[in-house]
């Protein structure tokens, strides 16, 4: 029993120790399986032959030629005959284009004239280079003329004196400039109405002059290498005789933004951004002793990009505003489009182009007195909005002589201005109102105010110019318009119909112009006698103005000119009951030099 079991525990535990060994070995045999062996890798792949590869034959063949396939001899002779020859050649010569005798140009002018109504006149400009980088400016003019409107029984004298001064410096890395403008016009009211019959005593005391005054300070910037193009800055001041008033601070800038960036054929973006602040005041109505003020703030962007698909012309813009009327406590917002489409219908010599824009514009006393210097200092002041103008038309050259223009457009306009006569507060014998006030040098019926009106305007527009005969120009155009009213029965002082022809020639010594303009009928009111409140329409008969320039040069530095205005010598209305000068008559001499120190 006892040997069994000790039997058994032998074979056990050899069992065990044969057990682990095994494993011991199986283990070293798997860490030498884990070891990674160089080995050689043949790849083999399918052969590709070569025309290189192919057998080549050592030797040429040798190919015999029976009787029959054999070539004949060709025997020839050459016989040479010398020949006479005309052609002789010539060597090329460059011609020569004529570009004239170029003229000399000066830094400083002087122009002195004097015209047959008592018209002194005076112009000089002056340049001075203070460095390489930096000049200075001065350009100053002056115009009188005494009583030039016949037949009128108050004064018609008028001057315009203008002066400008401006700075420009050349920095490292920008541009900048400033400036000063100074202006003084003097006018009067002569226009009294025909349908009243004032007395002497009524005549004399009649204070008929206005004087406008304007300053302006201006400047400028342009970097050189920057998104911003350029920005310029204004603030002026306009005034009268009559305590009128009015101050602008303006402001604008031009950025432009490369979008290449993003993609290389595209171009680049530009925006405008306007920032304008008016402000003014009369010291009376026309119809009350009350003063008048107005002021308005407005800001605007006026993005634009500009590209070419394929034949097409395409610019996308857009302009907006945001106005405020700060004495009526109104504010409104403005968007208009700006596009333009052109197609070369005929490539050079025809393009057809299609549109759309708007714009707001905010009317000034200042802006008015350049149209209509015959204005009470008693407006209105609204700004103008241009809802829209669709517009088309071609353009283009003919044979690189002729080149044309041609337009037609159609637009509504809201609070579109027209200037319409005031009545006469004066019935001829009186020159007080009933509060005992007298009356202004305006209140006789011979000034202007400005009347609004909602308008579709439909315009008509075409010009011509040639350049196709050495040192000569002369060109055309004309302009039709129709005016859809909403409130008002006459489009007033506005004409439908206007053109002009102008031509130039000029050689070394001597240069000649013309403009003959022409301009349609319009309508202007005339008022009842006092004390009724009406008025009706009155045509104010079209008109040709023919006017005639011309000079000759002695030398570079001397020239003499001569100037004839209105020289059918018509007598027309401009404005309602204001009568233009007759025929008139200037002569004079120009000194162009380089500096005087």
């Amino acid at each position: 029993m006892i040997r069994s079991m000790k039997k058994h525990l032998s074979l056990l535990a050899l069992f065990v120790i044969a057990y682990a060994n095994a494993q011991e070995k199986n283990a070293t045999n798997k860490a030498k399986d884990t070891i990674i062996k160089t080995e050689v890798v043949n790849v083999v792949t399918s052969y590709v032959p070569k025309i290189t590869d192919a057998f080549k034959i050592k030797q040429k063949p040798v190919i015999e030629h029976t009787k029959e396939t054999q070539k004949k001899a060709l025997e020839y002779q050459i016989f040479s005959v010398p020949v006479a020859s005309t052609f002789i050649p010539k060597s090329g010569t460059m011609k020569k284009v004529d570009l004239g005798k170029r003229e000399k140009l000066y830094d400083n002018y002087v122009s002195v004239g004097f015209g047959n109504v008592l018209s002194p006149f005076l112009e000089a400009y002056m340049r001075r280079s203070q460095s390489y980088n930096s000049e200075l400016g001065a350009h100053v003019k002056f115009l009188l003329s005494s009583d030039p409107v016949a037949d009128t029984e108050l004064s018609s004298t008028f001057f315009n004196i203008d002066l400008n001064l401006n700075y420009t410096q050349q920095e490292r890395y920008f541009q900048w400039s400033a400036g000063l403008d100074a202006e003084k016009d003097k006018y009067n009211w002569y226009g009294l109405p025909t349908n009243i019959t004032f007395t002497e005593f009524a005549l004399s005391t009649i204070e008929e002059s206005q004087s406008y005054n304007h300053f302006k300070i201006f400047g400028q910037i342009k970097p050189d290498d920057s998104y911003l193009d350029e920005a310029n800055g204004a603030i002026s001041y306009f005034s009268d005789s009559f305590e009128s008033s009015e101050f602008l601070i303006d402001g604008n800038a031009q950025f432009r933004f490369p979008l290449d960036n993003f993609h290389r054929q595209l171009n680049d973006l530009y925006v405008n951004t306007t920032a304008s602040y008016l402000g003014g005041s009369y010291a009376y109505a026309y119809n009350a002793v009350t003063a008048i003020d107005y002021s308005f703030i407005t800001l605007g962007v006026h993005p634009t990009y500009k590209f070419n698909l394929q034949d097409l012309a395409i610019k996308l813009g857009a302009k907006s505003y945001f106005s405020m009327d700060t004495e009526n406590s109104e504010s409104n917002f403005f968007i208009y489009p700006d596009v333009e489409i052109s197609y070369p219908i005929v490539k050079d010599f025809a393009n057809v182009f299609v549109g759309a824009s708007g714009d707001l514009t905010t009317n000034m006393f200042q802006s008015y007195t350049d149209d209509n210097p015959y204005v009470s200092p008693t407006l209105d002041m609204r700004q103008t909005n241009k809802k829209f103008d669709a517009f088309g038309g071609i353009r283009g050259k003919l044979n690189h002589q002729f080149s044309y223009n041609t337009k037609v457009s159609y637009a509504d306009i809201e609070n579109n201005p027209f200037f319409a006569l005031n009545q006469s507060k004066s019935d001829g014998d009186n020159i007080a109102g009933t509060n005992g006030f007298t009356f202004y040098g305006y209140e006789y019926g011979n000034s202007f105010k400005v009347v609004y009106d909602d308008i579709k305007l439909l315009s008509f527009f075409g010009e011509i110019a040639f350049d196709g005969i050495k040192n000569l120009t002369i060109g055309a155009n004309a302009q039709f318009n129709k005016f859809t009213l909403t409130n008002e029965t006459e489009a007033w002082n506005a004409p439908k119909i206007k053109g002009e022809i102008f031509g130039t020639y000029k050689t070394d010594k001597w240069y000649a112009g013309a403009n003959l303009y022409f301009v349609g009928n319009r309508k202007g009111r005339v008022y009842d006698a006092l004390p009724a409140d009406t008025f009706t329409s009155t045509d104010l008969k079209s008109y040709f103005d023919v006017n005639f320039n011309g000079g000759y040069h002695f030398d570079d530095s001397f020239s003499v000119f001569l100037n004839l205005n209105n020289v059918l010598n018509n007598s027309y209305q401009r404005f309602n009951n204001f009568n233009v000068q007759g025929f008139q008559a200037m002569g004079g001499l120009t000194w162009k030099f380089d500096t005087l120190f």
